[in-house]
């Protein structure tokens, strides 16, 4: 079973000619970016650089898809993901100061019953929300009714649920669908004509396809009015269906530096820590309390970072086949806005904020993603380049990978269609991992592709090591009918 979305993708036929750049910056991202994308298999990257408050520089690289080859320009437009947060986040800033929401009034007064049979829902207010504080998870489980997990205010851990109780909240308040409403706010005023939360026409000749780990590219996402807004549903969402261009999101980043349409108090505060962080955890439901973030905190819908320069908000998306980043410095009146379309895009993306900002980001080491040459992608790079055998040759003599790293090399594989090969990792980790309900549970999957009694034997052993496990439940369901 797969945990992990951030599987790497190796992809050959790239060209990765950047745009022409501008500045001295500029200079020195075109140079790295692409090397960076070649290593770690990043078909297309965007980003914007903000110096001195204004647009300095945009860097477009790489193709949309790799079945079209159609390159990346400065026009692509790429799924947001979380950055849809901070969007909305400032959107709904705006309509506090026109005095039609309060942060501090619970928005059980504008949506009663959102939680059934937990009268804590009648304590979550905005402010819970845009610090993530609501006592949600970031997502219910599918099919299962929404809970709080913890007593609203008391800490914080991550959450989109929380956004969507925002969004609807709003859109009562507003009469007002989350498109139009953004739209009117944010998106006319900034200029960020290429930004929506919706899908438009114009985006089916510029919108990039997202990549999986081995580089097929994955259908277009178009979220369209009267979907779900819940964790990919179809529909508008607050938490993450923007769709946008590293030059619009650049456009909104140095507003918000300014605090451009919003009070000045306000926009003090949405840059002012809020509520302290875990340094152990961002998704914290069902995670003890270890100790405060020195480094990361969290403002009114960002995060915020204290780094050797200063002060810094950022945030991070991750839609699994989209992967982005925006870091913006106020004093310094820098920032930059990065987009892929990889699953693997954040293994680069730290080594080109630290270049474009000058300095390397806390945010990072908090967030915990695995870098482009960590290693199990040089035992990938390794068995596409040398074969299996003398890979595996070469890795028995070195520091064997972890079952999780070893998971995600197998279905790296798998996306690459080299199944045999997927098989033999699979099965080093369930030899590795015999007592692992996940290592059974993938190697069987592994075995969907054309060894039915074998599938069928190892989804056994893995519900035999983990009797919960509904996946193998189902999937042995599907087999056995056949």
């Amino acid at each position: 079973m797969r945990y992990c979305s951030a599987c790497a993708v190796i992809v050959c036929a790239v060209v990765l000619t950047p745009a022409p750049a501008q500045n001295a910056a500029g200079d020195k991202l075109s140079k790295l970016i692409p090397d960076l994308m070649r290593q770690a298999g990043v078909p297309g990257l965007s980003i914007a650089l903000v110096d001195g408050g204004k647009i300095a520089w945009v860097g477009s690289f790489g193709v949309k898809s790799t079945q079209t080859g159609e390159r990346v320009d400065d026009r692509t437009v790429f799924q947001a993901a979380s950055l849809s947060k901070v969007v909305f986040a400032y959107a709904v800033l705006q309509l506090a100061d026109q005095g039609k929401l309060d942060l501090d009034t619970p928005l059980s007064r504008y949506l009663p019953n959102y939680v059934e049979n937990d009268n804590r829902i009648n304590l979550i207010t905005a402010r819970h929300v845009l610090t993530h504080r609501t006592g949600f998870p970031n997502w219910r489980p599918g099919g299962k009714p929404l809970t709080i997990q913890f007593t609203p205010g008391e800490r914080f851990s991550y959450s989109g649920e929380g956004f969507v109780y925002l969004q609807k909240a709003v859109e009562k308040i507003t009469e007002q669908p989350l498109e139009a409403f953004v739209r009117q706010t944010v998106f006319v005023p900034l200029g960020m004509t290429d930004s929506s939360y919706v899908w438009q026409e114009k985006y089916e000749t510029a919108a990039a396809a997202g990549h999986n780990g081995g580089g097929a590219p994955s259908r277009l996402y178009k979220p369209r009015e009267g979907g779900s807004p819940i964790n990919g549903g179809g529909g508008p969402s607050a938490a993450s269906s923007l769709l946008t261009t590293a030059r619009d999101y650049a456009r909104f980043a140095i507003a918000v530096m300014n605090g451009t349409g919003l009070k000045t108090e306000t926009a003090r505060l949405m840059l002012a820590p809020q509520s302290p962080v875990d340094a152990g955890c961002s998704n914290c439901i069902g995670r003890p309390v270890t100790k405060t973030s020195d480094t990361i905190s969290w403002g009114l819908g960002l995060g915020l970072e204290e780094t050797a320069g200063g002060r810094s908000f950022w945030h991070w998306g991750d839609n699994g086949d989209f992967k982005a980043f925006v870091a913006a410095s106020p004093s310094a009146k820098r920032a930059v806005a990065i987009f892929t379309n990889s699953s693997n895009g954040m293994m680069i993306i730290p080594d080109i904020v630290a270049e474009a900002m000058g300095e390397s980001q806390p945010a990072f080491a908090w967030i915990h993603y695995e870098r482009y040459d960590s290693p199990r992608m040089k035992l990938y790079a390794a068995i596409l380049s040398q074969g299996i055998d003398e890979a595996l040759k070469q890795y028995r003599a070195g520091q064997p990978l972890e079952e999780g790293p070893m998971n995600d090399l197998g279905y790296q594989l798998m996306g690459a269609k080299k199944f045999p090969e997927a098989i033999r990792i699979f099965q080093l980790n369930a030899a590795a991992y015999p007592k692992s309900a996940n290592a059974w549970d993938s190697l069987a999957e592994a075995y969907m592709t054309g060894g039915k009694e074998l599938a069928i034997a190892y989804y056994r052993k893995s519900l035999e090591l983990n009797p919960d496990n509904s996946n193998a439940v189902e999937m042995l369901k599907k087999l056995e009918a056949k």
